[in-house]
């Protein structure tokens, strides 16, 4: 059963500026944090979220690594991070769990042309995607050709996949 946000205000959920520095190439893109990130207040803070991980084993850094340095090494290899969604009512972390009717999406636009090296755009499972593709990617198509890419989620939710074919599957993805 879907909760509402006048019955449970902390099912209303914010999210984070971007992290991205000139020179990005790619845009990975989550749909909202989960609660353990935004108490944390850093992106993909559940210790078994394997975004992390993958990163580490991509990038060359330690996954245990501050969240500073980890965030510094995706900038130096022009990746930026960001959600599809600056805000929506979703109690608890799944993302099954977010309103439709209830939910705003970050400025891309704007994003974009402050990032025109921009244009893969790597989405962290099937909620990001679906929702950059329906209520983001429309507007952004006559701005320039991007390439979208549905990534398999990094989530501890997402257990139908071992981390190493997710690690296959973004190493592809940001080669």
């Amino acid at each position: 059963m879907k909760a509402s946000s006048s019955s449970d205000p902390s099912a209303h959920a914010v999210g984070f500026p971007p992290i991205a520095a000139p020179g990005a190439r790619i845009l990975i893109l989550g749909s909202m944090p989960g609660q353990q990130s935004l108490r944390a207040q850093a992106y993909y803070a559940h210790p078994r979220n394997a975004f992390w991980p993958i990163m580490a084993s991509l990038l060359g850094f330690v996954p245990e690594d501050s969240y500073a340095h980890r965030t510094a090494m995706l900038q130096q290899h022009g990746i930026a991070l960001w959600d599809v969604l600056q805000s929506c009512v979703r109690p608890g972390s799944l993302d099954a769990n977010i309103d439709r009717q209830q939910l705003t999406c970050n400025d891309f636009a704007a994003f974009l042309a402050a990032y025109p090296d921009i244009t893969r755009i790597c989405c962290n499972g099937a909620a990001a995607h679906d929702l950059f593709c329906r209520h983001a990617l429309p507007a952004l198509q006559a701005l320039r050709p991007l390439d979208v890419l549905r990534l398999p989620s990094t989530s501890p939710a997402h257990a139908g996949m071992s981390r190493d074919a997710k690690l296959q599957a973004w190493r592809a993805a940001l080669s």
